[in-house]
Protein backbone atom coordinates (compact mmCIF):
# COMPACT_ATOMS: atom_id res chain seq x y z
CA UNK A 1 0.00 0.00 0.00
CA UNK A 2 1.26 3.36 -1.05
CA UNK A 3 1.88 5.73 2.00
CA UNK A 4 0.34 9.37 1.76
CA UNK A 5 2.00 12.07 3.07
CA UNK A 6 0.47 15.51 4.14
CA UNK A 7 3.37 17.98 4.34
CA UNK A 8 2.79 21.77 5.30
CA UNK A 9 5.36 24.35 4.66
CA UNK A 10 6.10 22.51 1.56
CA UNK A 11 6.52 26.13 -0.34
CA UNK A 12 9.23 27.58 2.55
CA UNK A 13 12.98 26.70 2.35
CA UNK A 14 13.21 23.94 4.42
CA UNK A 15 9.49 22.47 3.10
CA UNK A 16 10.35 22.59 -0.38
CA UNK A 17 13.72 20.62 0.20
CA UNK A 18 11.27 17.78 2.43
CA UNK A 19 9.13 17.33 -0.11
CA UNK A 20 11.69 17.10 -2.86
CA UNK A 21 13.56 14.42 -1.03
CA UNK A 22 10.09 12.64 0.06
CA UNK A 23 9.61 12.35 -3.86
CA UNK A 24 12.10 10.40 -4.24
CA UNK A 25 10.68 7.38 -2.72
CA UNK A 26 7.14 5.63 -4.05
CA UNK A 27 4.67 7.56 -2.04
CA UNK A 28 2.08 10.12 -2.78
CA UNK A 29 2.48 13.69 -1.62
CA UNK A 30 -0.09 16.15 -0.31
CA UNK A 31 0.92 19.78 -0.15
CA UNK A 32 -1.19 21.90 2.27
CA UNK A 33 -1.45 25.51 0.99
CA UNK A 34 -3.75 28.46 2.44
CA UNK A 35 -6.63 29.80 0.25
CA UNK A 36 -5.61 32.05 -1.96
CA UNK A 37 -1.70 30.94 -2.89
CA UNK A 38 -0.54 29.72 -5.79
CA UNK A 39 2.52 28.73 -5.35
CA UNK A 40 2.34 25.51 -4.06
CA UNK A 41 0.57 24.96 -7.93
CA UNK A 42 3.97 26.82 -9.34
CA UNK A 43 5.87 24.58 -7.48
CA UNK A 44 4.02 21.06 -7.67
CA UNK A 45 2.04 21.15 -10.85
CA UNK A 46 3.43 19.06 -12.79
CA UNK A 47 4.24 16.44 -10.64
CA UNK A 48 1.42 13.88 -11.02
CA UNK A 49 2.31 12.52 -7.32
CA UNK A 50 1.47 15.71 -5.97
CA UNK A 51 -2.24 16.53 -5.20
CA UNK A 52 -2.69 20.56 -3.72
CA UNK A 53 -4.87 20.85 -0.71
CA UNK A 54 -6.27 24.06 0.68
CA UNK A 55 -7.35 24.90 3.83
CA UNK A 56 -6.78 28.33 6.47
CA UNK A 57 -5.21 26.85 9.69
CA UNK A 58 -8.28 28.59 11.63
CA UNK A 59 -10.55 25.69 9.59
CA UNK A 60 -10.80 22.97 11.50
CA UNK A 61 -13.01 20.77 9.01
CA UNK A 62 -11.11 22.28 6.25
CA UNK A 63 -7.71 21.14 7.97
CA UNK A 64 -9.33 17.76 8.98
CA UNK A 65 -10.50 16.66 5.75
CA UNK A 66 -6.95 18.03 3.87
CA UNK A 67 -5.68 15.06 6.02
CA UNK A 68 -8.09 12.68 5.74
CA UNK A 69 -6.49 8.80 4.50
CA UNK A 70 -3.30 10.11 5.00
CA UNK A 71 -0.22 8.50 7.06
CA UNK A 72 1.77 11.06 8.30
CA UNK A 73 1.41 14.92 8.83
CA UNK A 74 4.78 16.23 8.25
CA UNK A 75 5.54 20.32 9.44
CA UNK A 76 8.09 22.44 8.47
CA UNK A 77 6.00 25.90 8.94
CA UNK A 78 8.33 28.69 10.06
CA UNK A 79 8.05 32.06 12.44
CA UNK A 80 6.89 32.74 15.51
CA UNK A 81 4.22 32.37 17.75
CA UNK A 82 1.17 32.26 15.12
CA UNK A 83 2.60 29.41 13.23
CA UNK A 84 5.10 27.46 15.72
CA UNK A 85 2.33 27.24 18.29
CA UNK A 86 -0.85 28.26 16.97
CA UNK A 87 -0.93 27.07 13.29
CA UNK A 88 0.73 23.98 14.04
CA UNK A 89 -1.99 23.56 17.23
CA UNK A 90 -4.17 23.63 15.04
CA UNK A 91 -2.78 21.29 12.21
CA UNK A 92 -2.21 18.95 15.42
CA UNK A 93 -6.03 18.81 16.36
CA UNK A 94 -6.58 18.40 12.52
CA UNK A 95 -3.88 15.32 12.30
CA UNK A 96 -5.57 13.72 15.17
CA UNK A 97 -9.51 13.97 14.35
CA UNK A 98 -8.27 12.68 10.95
CA UNK A 99 -6.94 9.77 12.82
CA UNK A 100 -3.63 9.93 11.29
CA UNK A 101 -1.06 7.98 12.80
CA UNK A 102 2.11 9.84 12.83
CA UNK A 103 2.79 13.91 13.01
CA UNK A 104 6.42 15.30 12.60
CA UNK A 105 6.28 18.83 13.88
CA UNK A 106 8.45 21.93 12.54
CA UNK A 107 11.70 21.70 15.16
CA UNK A 108 14.74 21.17 12.95
CA UNK A 109 16.48 23.39 15.50
CA UNK A 110 19.66 22.73 17.92
CA UNK A 111 18.24 20.34 21.16
CA UNK A 112 15.74 23.27 23.10
CA UNK A 113 15.21 20.50 25.63
CA UNK A 114 17.38 22.34 28.69
CA UNK A 115 17.38 25.73 27.49
CA UNK A 116 16.64 27.93 30.45
CA UNK A 117 13.85 29.82 30.26
CA UNK A 118 13.51 33.49 28.77
CA UNK A 119 17.30 32.33 26.68
CA UNK A 120 16.09 31.60 23.65
CA UNK A 121 12.41 32.72 22.21
CA UNK A 122 11.92 30.56 18.85
CA UNK A 123 13.57 27.16 21.27
CA UNK A 124 10.44 28.08 24.17
CA UNK A 125 8.10 28.02 21.47
CA UNK A 126 9.28 24.65 20.31
CA UNK A 127 9.28 23.26 23.73
CA UNK A 128 5.94 24.85 24.41
CA UNK A 129 4.31 23.12 21.03
CA UNK A 130 5.81 19.91 22.22
CA UNK A 131 4.04 20.00 25.69
CA UNK A 132 0.73 19.89 23.25
CA UNK A 133 2.29 17.11 20.59
CA UNK A 134 2.82 14.70 24.06
CA UNK A 135 0.09 14.58 25.02
CA UNK A 136 -1.88 14.11 21.64
CA UNK A 137 -2.73 10.60 20.52
CA UNK A 138 -0.59 10.47 17.93
CA UNK A 139 3.47 9.25 17.66
CA UNK A 140 5.54 12.47 16.62
CA UNK A 141 8.78 12.39 15.52
CA UNK A 142 11.30 15.35 16.14
CA UNK A 143 14.49 16.31 13.77
CA UNK A 144 17.00 17.71 15.72
CA UNK A 145 20.08 19.05 13.82
CA UNK A 146 21.96 21.82 16.03
CA UNK A 147 22.51 24.75 13.16
CA UNK A 148 21.46 25.03 9.68
CA UNK A 149 25.48 24.62 7.93
CA UNK A 150 24.49 27.30 5.28
CA UNK A 151 23.76 30.01 7.80
CA UNK A 152 27.55 30.25 8.46
CA UNK A 153 28.06 31.83 5.50
CA UNK A 154 24.75 34.24 5.48
CA UNK A 155 22.80 35.41 8.53
CA UNK A 156 25.16 33.65 11.13
CA UNK A 157 27.74 36.10 11.86
CA UNK A 158 30.06 33.80 13.28
CA UNK A 159 32.78 33.99 11.07
CA UNK A 160 33.88 37.13 9.78
CA UNK A 161 35.47 36.76 6.63
CA UNK A 162 36.57 40.54 5.73
CA UNK A 163 38.28 40.36 9.24
CA UNK A 164 39.86 37.47 8.77
CA UNK A 165 38.12 36.05 12.58
CA UNK A 166 36.37 34.06 13.54
CA UNK A 167 34.10 34.17 16.96
CA UNK A 168 33.39 32.93 19.86
CA UNK A 169 31.69 32.79 22.77
CA UNK A 170 33.14 31.31 26.71
CA UNK A 171 35.03 28.64 25.01
CA UNK A 172 36.65 27.87 21.62
CA UNK A 173 36.24 24.40 22.24
CA UNK A 174 32.68 24.12 23.27
CA UNK A 175 31.33 21.40 20.63
CA UNK A 176 28.21 23.10 18.11
CA UNK A 177 26.31 20.78 15.62
CA UNK A 178 25.94 21.79 12.14
CA UNK A 179 23.56 20.22 9.54
CA UNK A 180 22.67 21.45 6.06
CA UNK A 181 19.03 21.98 5.46
CA UNK A 182 19.62 19.34 2.65
CA UNK A 183 20.89 16.71 4.96
CA UNK A 184 18.05 17.69 7.34
CA UNK A 185 15.59 17.17 3.66
CA UNK A 186 17.05 13.43 3.17
CA UNK A 187 17.06 12.46 6.80
CA UNK A 188 13.92 13.75 7.46
CA UNK A 189 12.24 12.32 4.50
CA UNK A 190 13.50 8.99 5.58
CA UNK A 191 12.54 9.26 9.12
CA UNK A 192 8.74 9.95 7.63
CA UNK A 193 9.37 6.42 5.88
CA UNK A 194 10.24 5.03 9.19
CA UNK A 195 7.65 3.45 10.81
CA UNK A 196 9.72 2.97 13.97
CA UNK A 197 11.12 6.12 15.00
CA UNK A 198 11.25 7.26 18.56
CA UNK A 199 10.23 10.35 19.55
CA UNK A 200 13.13 12.77 18.91
CA UNK A 201 15.62 11.68 16.47
CA UNK A 202 19.32 13.51 16.56
CA UNK A 203 21.53 14.32 13.44
CA UNK A 204 24.65 16.30 12.92
CA UNK A 205 26.61 17.06 9.51
CA UNK A 206 29.51 18.22 11.95
CA UNK A 207 30.37 18.62 15.26
CA UNK A 208 33.05 21.10 15.50
CA UNK A 209 34.13 23.73 18.13
CA UNK A 210 35.29 27.13 16.62
CA UNK A 211 38.80 26.33 16.94
CA UNK A 212 38.27 24.08 14.37
CA UNK A 213 36.25 26.60 11.72
CA UNK A 214 39.44 29.41 12.18
CA UNK A 215 41.65 26.26 11.77
CA UNK A 216 39.52 25.37 8.45
CA UNK A 217 39.19 29.01 7.43
CA UNK A 218 42.83 29.14 7.71
CA UNK A 219 43.64 26.18 5.50
CA UNK A 220 40.96 26.88 2.86
CA UNK A 221 42.27 30.57 1.96
CA UNK A 222 46.24 30.27 2.99
CA UNK A 223 45.58 32.89 5.05
CA UNK A 224 45.35 32.90 9.16
CA UNK A 225 41.90 33.11 10.09
CA UNK A 226 42.23 34.05 14.44
CA UNK A 227 39.68 32.97 17.12
CA UNK A 228 38.14 36.80 18.71
CA UNK A 229 36.58 36.31 22.35
CA UNK A 230 33.56 37.84 22.33
CA UNK A 231 32.42 37.34 25.67
CA UNK A 232 30.41 34.64 27.67
CA UNK A 233 27.38 33.24 26.56
CA UNK A 234 25.98 34.75 29.51
CA UNK A 235 26.74 37.94 28.17
CA UNK A 236 25.48 37.27 24.87
CA UNK A 237 22.46 36.09 26.47
CA UNK A 238 21.89 39.28 28.60
CA UNK A 239 22.64 41.29 25.35
CA UNK A 240 20.12 39.37 23.11
CA UNK A 241 17.62 40.68 25.97
CA UNK A 242 18.83 44.12 25.48
CA UNK A 243 18.48 44.30 21.98
CA UNK A 244 14.80 42.78 22.25
CA UNK A 245 13.62 45.27 24.05
CA UNK A 246 14.30 48.00 21.94
CA UNK A 247 13.61 46.24 18.94
CA UNK A 248 10.82 48.01 17.33
CA UNK A 249 9.57 44.93 15.79
CA UNK A 250 9.30 42.42 18.78
CA UNK A 251 7.12 39.68 16.86
CA UNK A 252 10.00 39.39 14.01
CA UNK A 253 10.89 36.21 12.73
CA UNK A 254 14.39 36.21 12.44
CA UNK A 255 16.03 39.28 13.99
CA UNK A 256 19.47 39.91 14.88
CA UNK A 257 18.59 39.30 18.63
CA UNK A 258 17.34 35.84 18.11
CA UNK A 259 20.18 34.95 16.18
CA UNK A 260 22.46 35.90 19.50
CA UNK A 261 19.96 33.97 21.65
CA UNK A 262 20.90 30.98 19.71
CA UNK A 263 24.73 31.32 19.62
CA UNK A 264 23.81 31.77 23.34
CA UNK A 265 22.41 28.53 23.77
CA UNK A 266 24.86 27.01 21.10
CA UNK A 267 27.79 28.29 23.08
CA UNK A 268 26.82 27.59 26.56
CA UNK A 269 26.30 23.97 25.59
CA UNK A 270 22.53 23.53 26.68
CA UNK A 271 21.69 23.06 22.88
CA UNK A 272 23.99 20.34 22.11
CA UNK A 273 22.82 17.19 21.08
CA UNK A 274 23.54 14.35 22.86
CA UNK A 275 22.37 11.08 21.30
CA UNK A 276 23.50 11.92 17.78
CA UNK A 277 22.30 8.83 15.13
CA UNK A 278 23.79 9.50 11.33
CA UNK A 279 23.47 6.10 10.75
CA UNK A 280 19.83 5.01 11.34
CA UNK A 281 19.51 4.82 8.18
CA UNK A 282 23.07 3.98 6.81
CA UNK A 283 26.20 5.30 5.38
CA UNK A 284 25.65 8.30 4.41
CA UNK A 285 28.27 11.30 2.72
CA UNK A 286 26.72 14.25 5.32
CA UNK A 287 28.19 17.65 3.84
CA UNK A 288 30.44 19.11 6.73
CA UNK A 289 31.32 22.57 7.50
CA UNK A 290 34.32 22.04 5.37
CA UNK A 291 32.34 21.31 2.54
CA UNK A 292 29.55 24.50 2.75
CA UNK A 293 32.98 26.87 3.58
CA UNK A 294 34.95 25.48 0.68
CA UNK A 295 32.03 25.97 -2.03
CA UNK A 296 32.15 29.55 -0.11
CA UNK A 297 35.89 30.74 -0.28
CA UNK A 298 35.47 29.24 -3.95
CA UNK A 299 32.74 31.13 -4.99
CA UNK A 300 34.00 34.31 -3.78
CA UNK A 301 37.29 33.76 -5.23
CA UNK A 302 35.45 33.50 -8.68
CA UNK A 303 33.54 36.51 -8.10
CA UNK A 304 36.92 38.25 -7.60
CA UNK A 305 38.16 37.35 -10.37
Amino acid sequence: MTTTVLVAGATGDLGHRIARELLQHDLRLRVLTRPGSTTATTLFGAEPRVEVVTADYSDHAALTTAAAGVDVVVSAVSGTRPVIVDAQRALLAATVAAGVARFVPSDYSADYRSIAPGSNRNFELRREFAADVDAAPVRATSILNGMFTDLLTGEAPMILFGRRRVLFWSSPDQVLDFTTKDDVARFTALAVLDPDTPRVLEVAGSRVCARDVARTMTELTGTPFRLQWAGTAGTLSAMSKVARSLSRDPDETFPAWQGMQYFASMFSGHAQLRHVDNDRYGPHAWTSVRDVLGDHVAGAAVQGS
